[in-house]
């Protein structure tokens, strides 16, 4: 069986952030999760990573997001990089700027708390 597979940039350490619940949520829904927290070594017992340019892989299902738009910015060009199936702006990470960039660089952007969408609660 294949899993698929997600890296959530701005995963945390809190386990009252959205980043953290994330990490969670998609690991108990069977995913292959990456955190990406550049001041983290691991979260929720998983291997974390300083960037998207560190994972172990080439391919990712998909990437969320819990970033500010400036970090959101910043990563577009890392996730372009990838072979990226989708890539989730939550709330509070998009922006005119974020969104005519990731269309720039053709990036399959669905704008949605991926938490709702996976049904976490």
């Amino acid at each position: 069986m294949i899993r698929e597979t997600v890296a959530v940039v701005g995963a945390s350490t809190n386990r009252s952030k959205y980043g953290n619940i994330a990490v969670r949520a998609y690991r108990d829904a069977g995913f292959v999760v990456y955190p990406v927290n550049p001041r983290a070594h691991t979260i929720e017992g998983l291997k974390t990573y300083p960037s998207l340019d560190a994972l172990p892989v080439d391919r990712l299902d998909r990437v969320s997001l819990y970033v500010p738009p400036a970090i959101a910015l910043q990563v577009l060009d890392q996730i372009a990089k990838r072979l990226v199936r989708e890539v989730w702006l939550n709330p509070g990470t998009d922006s005119p700027e974020v969104l005519s960039r990731a269309e720039e660089l053709g990036l399959n952007v669905i704008r949605a708390c991926s938490l709702v969408a996976m049904g976490a609660r």
